[in-house]
Order: C-alpha cells, then structure tokens, then sequence
C-alpha cells in the first residue's frame, strides 16, 4: 500500500508511476485518497479542540461546585455533555473516512522504479540478457512434453481430471522423483546461498493475504474455503512473508533471507489452446521461493543477488534462458519493478516464463506494518520486501523433457543425477 506520506508529498509522481503501469482512474483514486484524509484529518483536529475544551470546563466545575455554584457548574456540565456528543459524532465522521480511504488505497497499485520500461503490455517488455549456449537444434524433430509424459507414462492428465479436475496431473513413478529432485535441488542451492529454510502452512487467513497484496483478489486466482474463511495460498511469498507481519526488526538482523517449498494454488488458469496445454499452466504446481527483508538502502543490492540467483540455477540446469525487464502495463499489482526469466521450448518453439523476481520497496511492508529500527537513530521505519521463485517446477519441467528427449526417454541434467539416482526419464522401474 502506497504511503500518505508519498501520495500527499509527491502527488503528481504518485499519479505518473499508476499511470505508467496502466492503472485506470489514477488521478480520481488518488484525489479520493487525499480528500478523505482531509475530512480524517480536520475530524482529529475538531476531537483534539474538543477534549481539550471539556478538559478546561471540567475544571472549572470542581472550581465552581467547591464556590457553592451548582447552577453555574451544571450550565457547564451541560456543554460537556453536547461536547461529548459532538465527540461521538466526529468519530463516525473519522472512522468511516478512515474506513473509505483504506479502501481506497487497498485497490491503487504500487507505482514502478524509474529503471521500469513504458508499455502496456508484455510486447513491450525489455530483454536485458540471454545465454543460447544450451539452444536445441532447430532442425531436430522434436515431440511436445504431453506426447512425451505420455508416451514414457510419467504424467496422468486424465487420472488428475478424474480425481479433481482440469490443471491437477498426477506425476508417476520417475517423473514423481524428478519432482522431488528439483524441490531439493533448488532448496539445497538456496540454503548454500544463505537463505533460511521455512516450512509454511499452505492456507493463510485473510490478513496475510491484505498483507502481501493478494487480496482484494481482483482476478480470482485465491481458492477461499468459505467456512474457515481461509485461502489456499498462490506462492509460498503469502506465508513467508507475513512471518514478519506487525514486527519491528532491528536494522542489525537485515537482510533477512527466507525459503520454502510449497505447493501453490491458483483458480485462473490462463486462455485456451496452447498456452495452457499440458504443464504450461497449472491449477496446482510446486515451487520454491525465495524472499528477503531489507532496509531501502541496500534493497537493491539484494534484488541484484536473487536475479543472479536465478540465472545460476538455470545455468546449471543447462536450459537456453533470458531475462525480461518488465514493462509498467505488464508488472504485477504490487511489484516496483520485476523481471522475468524465461527459458525455450523447443516443440512449442516459444519461450516459457519460469521466474518472476521482484522488488515491492515499502509497499507491502506499509500493508504489513513490516518494520526495522535503525541503528544510528534508534527510528523506526518501513522496510523493503523482495521475492522470487527459484524456480516454478511446470514450466522447468516441460522445457527440460523438451530439449532433452532422445528415442530412449529424456536425459536427466547432470546436476540433477545425484538427487535422482537414475540419469535417464522414462517408464523403466526405478533401481
């Protein structure tokens, strides 16, 4: 949630940066914002006069009840009394101001960093880095990962449909060990990069999900169990990061380094065809996160440190990779700035999104009363959260069955060999 502080100090950058990431209304929003802070403010300054006012009157009651002036102090007794009820009056007044302008705020977005591209959309998106070191022939024939979970029977979309529905797969025998082999994989790497592992619910009340940006649910991703009034989290960033919900931390503890694998939930699944065949887009999904909790001034030092993160693991996975600068229109609703890693598919021919790394600056930390006391000062401010996933299994799964296929079954990454105890996918019993 962007600050009173920046919306009121800097009103027309606040306006620019919505309108840079496509916000509709981002001049009425943030006039609405300041109009009810106004009403909030001259409500507080109204209650302030008037409690100082009944506290001048009460004394002069005891002064004049002490006097024998019982008429003169029960005149004033009767002032208090409308005084109170203006109090009372005055605090609806504030209350539903208050009320109508967190609202407000709730559904403005974050505004971009300067370094963000202009554009509306993902066309305009910026690609700052590519390695096609690992680049598949173009000229090979090549199958689609559906054919080949297929064809070695690794993965069940009928028996997931079955079960469930549409977008819950069942991954059988070695492919269910390949899935267990990334989560470690990647785990490992993060703890080797000095990230504390957590192991976090995957349902979260709807103060975690105000606190991290994902409600009010706009697109109606959250799955919400109605009768526990608990959702089904979209990415382990909800649970981790509301660890430091309503915390003041000391400036010494930071950069605070958190992951955790878990499972992740989203209703929206995307359009119809392609972009959403086989593990392109899924309803269920694994994957490990990796969130950090900074002071402003090193913030971005860190969100350096966790793209560089990223783009290892994709080396050492040995996937044709680059990374997208995202434009403003195609940012999430919280992120100052993010980037994309997407990695190529070499039967779909297009490049898959596999990571999204961002920086929120102070925005859910405002949402989450997330804040840090500063050693020279003693003062306590808001910190930067930042998160990313290294890595989303789908998505990693489809390109590397895809560019590693032979007639046998598709090879296993090397890296990966350890954690798998076989170097070879396909539908032959583990040893």
């Amino acid at each position: 949630m962007l600050t009173l502080k920046l919306i009121s100090e800097e009103t027309e950058r606040v306006i620019k940066g919505l309108e840079k990431k496509q916000f509709k209304g981002a001049r009425e929003a943030v006039e609405k914002v300041l109009e009810y802070n106004k009403v909030r403010r001259e409500s507080q300054q109204k209650l302030d006069s008037n409690k100082a006012e009944q506290n001048q009157l009460a004394k002069k009651i005891g002064a004049l009840m002490k006097e024998g002036k019982k008429d003169e102090a029960n005149d004033i007794k009767t002032k208090v009394a409308e005084l109170k009820a203006a109090d009372k009056a005055l605090q609806e007044i504030m209350d539903k101001a208050n009320a109508d302008m967190t609202n407000v705020l709730l559904d403005i977005p974050n505004i971009p960093n300067d370094d963000v591209p202009e554009g509306k959309d993902a066309s305009s998106n910026v690609v700052i880095k590519e390695d096609l070191t690992h680049m598949p022939n173009p000229e090979d024939e090549v199958l689609c990962h559906w054919d080949l979970l297929k064809k070695f029977n690794l993965v069940d979309f009928d028996l997931g449909v079955k079960i469930t529905g549409a977008g819950f797969p069942v991954y059988i025998g070695k492919m269910a060990r390949f899935q267990r082999a990334l989560e470690a994989f990647f785990l490992d790497e993060a703890r080797k990069a000095g990230y504390t592992e957590i192991q976090p619910p995957y349902v979260v009340n709807q103060a975690s999900g105000l606190g991290t940006g994902q409600l009010p649910d706009k697109e109606g991703q959250m799955y919400h169990a109605n009768l526990d009034d608990l959702y089904l989290i979209p990415t382990a960033e909800v649970p981790v990061t509301n660890l430091f919900r309503d915390e003041i931390i000391e400036e010494s503890q930071l950069p605070i380094k958190c992951c955790a694998y878990s499972a992740c939930f989203r209703r929206e699944a995307g359009s119809y065809g392609k972009d959403v065949r086989g593990l392109n887009r899924l309803h269920q999904f694994d994957k490990v996160e990796i969130v950090r909790i900074d002071t402003p001034e090193h913030s971005y030092e860190s969100y350096k440190e966790m793209l560089d993160h990223v783009e290892n693991l994709l080396i050492k996975l040995e996937l044709p990779y680059h990374i997208l600068r995202l434009c403003g229109g195609d940012m999430s609703f919280t992120s100052s700035i993010c980037h994309d890693f997407e990695t190529y598919s070499a039967a779909q021919k297009r490049w898959l999104e596999v990571s999204s790394v961002s920086n929120f600056e102070s925005y859910q930390a405002n949402r989450l009363h997330c804040r840090y006391r500063r050693a020279d000062n003693k003062k306590i401010e808001l910190c930067h959260t930042l998160n990313g996933s290294a890595l989303a299994l789908p998505r990693i799964v489809a390109t590397i069955i895809e560019n590693n296929q032979t007639p046998e079954g598709i090879r296993v990454p090397k890296v990966l060999v350890p954690y798998c105890g076989f170097d070879m996918l396909d539908d032959k019993a583990c040893e």
